[in-house]
């Protein structure tokens, strides 16, 4: 259940709550708005992932996902999500030339964009909320930032160093914008587990992580995915040609590369 934390007075109420879902943790911070109409759109949000894990997780065999790749199901039947998704998907892998792609050894497998575009579609959710002034959705470690949690005050977002367990490689502000995303693909937490769409195979690459900064979680996600299997040289310089999006990448061999506008978003 979610908890109301008392907190100064000039600052807002905050509500939190972490919720299992998905294969890993999402937590919900949520500032400003009436406790119990905060609560009732949290329900509400927490019950939306439960829903997509239900539509794309390609672990259960009753899935719309599941049975669209198996050919038990036309597209046109499936939820009006799915179409969106896949929509989604679609355009990510024609502004990435191929290297973000839902095809994974074949068979269809959406869910490399379907974490961040639940994580952020429940953001918005709860943003919509009268009175609420700051929301921050924590998907497995990507983050959707929506508003302020005070006056005065950014959301921030430390982010690990992926060859220094429990360090932080650099710390993210939200400062001076209502809308950020950080997102994180690389090998520290789960091992190679990023696919080369040319070869269906673990992507063979310099990088241990790529960071992608942006107004949204859904788009930043898909940008870090494909630059990982992209490596340094050219997802730096593919990062560099998207408008809205920074991003710090780090080496096997412990360097470090950013984009040229990411020291705005340091701090």
């Amino acid at each position: 259940m979610a908890d109301t934390v008392a907190e100064p007075a000039q600052a807002p109420a905050a509500v939190r709550h972490a919720e299992e879902v998905m294969g890993t943790v999402f937590s919900f911070d949520v500032r400003g708005g009436e406790p119990a109409a905060v609560r009732a759109a949290l329900a509400e949000a927490v019950a939306g992932l439960h829903g997509a894990d239900a539509l794309f997780s390609t672990y259960r065999e009753d899935s719309e996902v599941s049975r669209l790749a198996r050919g038990e199901l036309d597209a046109s039947a499936c939820a009006p999500e799915v179409a969106e998704v896949l929509e989604l998907a679609a355009e990510a892998e024609r502004v990435s030339e191929g290297w973000f792609s839902t095809r994974y050894q074949g068979v269809l497998d959406p869910t490399g964009i379907v974490k961040g575009w639940a994580a952020e579609r429940a953001a918005r959710l709860l943003a919509a909320v009268a009175g609420v002034r700051g929301v921050s959705v924590n998907g497995g470690g990507d983050v959707q930032l929506l508003g302020t949690p005070e006056a005065r005050r950014a959301w921030r977002v430390g982010v690990a160093d992926p060859l220094r367990p429990g360090g932080l490689a650099a710390v993210i502000s939200a400062a001076g914008t209502e809308e950020l995303a950080v997102a994180t693909s690389g090998t520290a937490e789960r091992g190679a587990h990023i696919v080369d769409p040319r070869t269906g195979r673990s992507a063979v690459t310099d990088l241990v992580a790529v960071t992608v900064v942006a107004p949204s979680l859904t788009w930043a996600d898909c940008w870090a995915t494909a630059a990982f299997a992209m490596g340094a040289r050219a997802g730096l310089a593919w990062l560099e040609s998207l408008p809205g999006a920074e991003a710090l990448l780090i080496t096997a061999g412990d360097e470090v590369r950013c984009t040229r506008g990411l020291a705005a978003r340091l701090g």
